[in-house]
């Protein structure tokens, strides 16, 4: 491991340590690149976390650069204990079912739902990059030293702050594995890639079901239906406007229909906001963003087989899915 800081010695290298960092995010691509040069992760299904560790204090940032510290208290507890003064690590918060895969609507139950106020005391954060250590900005350094940094920090921590493992073999064979065993997909990282924000392409996401965020525009009406709600109606955007793409009336239970139902009623308007009518719906302002499973899209532009998994929070910062995506070269 690097050697740390001398507090003694001011005259060291030291780099300011960042308020926030915006976080590198994955690129979807529909095949795993091929080479030595790739290094292979699980996709984790949860909340991304930056978890800041100060002299004087532990802080978990949300992607949107909120303050989550009090929502996963265990994560916090268990990042005071790594022995370093200052770090910043990379990861996902994640609940995971029997089987030991990332569960996102075990997730937001253990947070008490969207806008709930409970603790989440389940979470397991899986740290998968070191962006700053005992004094030391890692950003532009290459990812394979980076995580060889993070691999000693965490070494031998078990319980709230785990080791996101690199898994090792060709690109491909690994996502059928995944697939497989009912994992959502793997993640590849460039090995010499530094940490750039944004979707550079140094890190692709390949997925075995697809998942993304859909603004909810409205709902159809059921007397028989659980909690009053028969579908969801979904749009995701094209530029800045909004684009129906069908509507979804599985995953959810009479609990989580009446609580849509309830936070969808406030957001009512007469308004559609996209062209669609029905003696039956209910059109709501675009503010609930919908996570949707689904298994691709009809010849007229609507998700085929759609599932509900949860709504994500505001501080989650999700983009809702740009249909400029599903038209691009993957």
């Amino acid at each position: 491991m690097r050697s740390r800081r001398d507090e003694a010695q001011p005259n060291l290298p030291f780099d300011p340590m960042p308020e926030r960092i915006e976080p590198c995010l994955a690129l979807l691509k529909t095949t795993a690149p091929a080479g030595g040069e790739w290094a292979f992760e699980v996709k984790w299904d949860g909340y991304r976390l930056a978890i800041h560790i100060e002299p004087a204090r532990v802080r978990l940032i949300t992607r949107g650069g909120h303050d989550w510290t009090h929502r996963f208290p265990a994560i916090a507890a268990a990042a005071s204990q790594l022995g370093v003064a200052t770090a910043i690590l990379d990861g996902e918060a994640v609940v995971l079912d029997e089987q030991g895969r990332s569960d996102f609507g075990a997730l937001q139950r253990s947070l008490g739902g969207r806008g709930g106020k409970r603790t989440s005391t389940e979470s397991i954060f899986y740290a998968f990059d070191l962006l700053y250590f005992d004094g030391h900005d890692l950003t532009r350094t290459e990812l394979s030293v980076r995580r060889h940094l993070l691999e000693d920090l965490i070494e031998g921590a078990s319980g709230a702050i785990q080791l996101s493992e690199e898994v090792g073999g060709d690109g491909a064979r690994l996502l059928e594995n995944a697939c497989a065993i009912g994992l959502e997909g793997i993640v590849a990282k460039h090995r010499a890639s530094i940490y750039r924000s944004g979707r550079t392409g140094d890190w692709v996401k390949i997925k075995c079901v697809q998942s993304e965020s859909f603004i909810v525009v409205g709902y159809e009406q059921s007397a028989s239906a659980r909690g009053g709600i028969g579908s969801l109606l979904l749009a995701g955007r094209n530029g800045d406007d909004w684009v129906y793409v069908g509507s979804v009336g599985t995953g959810f239970n009479t609990k989580d229909a009446e609580y849509l139902h309830k936070a969808l009623d406030k957001l009512e308007t007469k308004q559609p906001i996209v062209p669609l009518k029905g003696k039956n719906l209910v059109f709501t302002l675009p503010t609930l963003i919908a996570e949707i499973e689904f298994r691709g899209w009809t010849k007229d532009g609507n998700l085929r087989h759609a599932s509900y998994k949860g709504l994500r929070e505001v501080q989650d910062n999700a983009a809702v899915f740009d249909l400029v995506e599903r038209a691009a070269p993957r």
